[in-house]
């Protein structure tokens, strides 16, 4: 997604050293952690943030006078800063901060779902889109009587833009919900051409980031996208953080997603009014903690980079880790393709570091408690894309999922607890 200039490699054994859970012992061996499209682990400057608020400023935001509050308050919207700086955006009001990748989409096809479609409209989505991009279209769809249509992809993973075209053509799209990047296959999706051609027919866009946060530059402006989620726990981030990037104008004309304490201006018994963004979609008490974890996750990314400027700082860095985990990718696909009876799903050019296999004879679940008896942790199912399953024919897959602090020796453990397996259950 980026091109890779710079010379400078990643300093993976130092950066190894920063998460303290890459020490740990499984069954004896060293823990190769390959599991990062589900959850990232975190580095201790994430947990200290995470700590030290929890001992020293532990208050609700917004509401207090006091000088605790006030400094809550103060870490809450530096998080939001934070933000701001990872996805390029230059007002705080569209930056909403959210439990989760999930509540953000939730939140979008609800409020603007809510009030924008109708009986006869269609939300378009992917063959590739996580259950987490379909099921609230589908609850959406259900309450307004809008229709739910599908962009097929090809045997690669490619999506068929020819067919997109065609589809999002003729005014009856009011939405495309896609994501960036395939949890499964890896499939890198050319978000740019698929919001102009959606804007060139009256359609919205909203891209589920949660697979490209973690490896690849966000411009949410250049991308063109008017809504854009992402998950903070794929990211080196704490788990319960996300963010929903909007477009002003829009998120201003949608009603509140939930209601309660800090999402109002006036309440009476009959009627309320509402804050102002991005209060207005922030009800109730937030979890301050790791909205401080999360603005500390991308303080170290950009730590990771050169120059001055924090964008500088994390475009430089995210071309390192680009660069770090396609070579990875690189000698994880060798080294599978060498074994005999291994299929490898998803074979999309430019793909991001994830790699989803079967093998002959072993069920995806058996092969992964092999592994972990070497040490190795990956991911078997049908990773919340069980529609993406049944078009790949398989009822399941195995899938190794890189990330910056990840190394070669990981792939070699890979590679070892797959023929294992294979011996003991091909």
């Amino acid at each position: 997604m980026t091109q890779t200039t710079l010379t400078k490699p990643l300093a993976v054994d130092t950066i190894r050293a920063d998460f303290p859970i890459l020490s740990t012992d499984v069954r004896g061996l060293p823990l190769a952690y390959l599991d990062n499209g589900a959850s990232s682990q975190k580095p201790q400057s994430v947990i200290d943030a995470m700590d030290w608020y929890n001992a020293h400023a532990n208050a609700n935001i917004h509401r207090g006078v006091y000088q605790l509050s006030q400094l809550a308050t103060e870490l809450y919207e530096a998080g939001r800063k934070r933000g701001q700086e990872f996805l390029g955006v230059d007002d705080r009001r569209e930056v909403i901060l959210t439990k989760g990748l999930t509540e953000s989409i939730n939140l979008v096809a609800s409020a603007w779902g809510g009030a924008n479609l109708k009986s006869g409209d269609v939300v378009l989505l992917t063959q590739l889109e996580h259950h987490s991009n379909i099921v609230p279209w589908q609850l959406a769809a259900e309450r307004t009587g809008a229709k739910i249509e599908v962009v097929p992809i090809d045997d690669r993973g490619v999506l068929d833009m020819e067919r997109y075209e065609a589809l999002v053509a003729g005014g009856k799209v009011k939405m495309v919900a896609v994501t960036h990047v395939s949890n499964v296959l890896g499939t890198v999706n050319p978000i740019r051409e698929i919001a102009a051609l959606a804007h060139r027919n009256g359609a919205l866009v909203l891209v589920d980031g949660a697979q490209a946060a973690p490896h690849h530059f966000l411009d949410v402006a250049a991308l063109g996208a008017d809504f854009y989620t992402v998950a903070g726990h794929k990211m080196y981030a704490p788990m319960g953080i996300g963010l929903l990037f909007g477009r002003r104008e829009l998120l201003e004309a949608m009603p509140p997603y939930q209601g309660g304490g800090d999402m109002i201006e006036t309440v009476s018994f009959e009627r309320s009014t509402y804050a102002h963004l991005p209060a207005k979609f922030e009800a109730g008490t937030p979890n301050v903690a790791a909205v401080h974890g999360f603005g500390a996750a991308v303080h170290y990314l950009a730590g990771l980079g050169e120059g001055e400027a924090p964008r500088e700082r994390l475009r430089t860095a995210f071309e390192k880790i680009e660069a770090h985990e396609q070579k990875l990718l690189e000698a994880a696909t060798d080294a599978l393709t060498a074994i005999e009876g291994i299929h490898i799903h998803g074979a999309a050019p430019g793909k991001s570091a994830i790699l989803s296999f079967t093998v002959d004879g072993v069920h995806p679940h058996d092969l992964a408690t092999v592994l972990d008896s070497e040490g190795v942790a990956i991911r078997a199912g049908h990773h919340c894309c069980m529609p993406l399953m049944k078009r790949l024919g398989v009822p399941a897959t195995a899938r190794a999922s890189f990330g910056l602090y990840n190394t070669v020796a990981d792939v070699g453990a890979l590679e070892r607890g797959v023929r294992k397996a294979k011996e003991l259950l091909g």
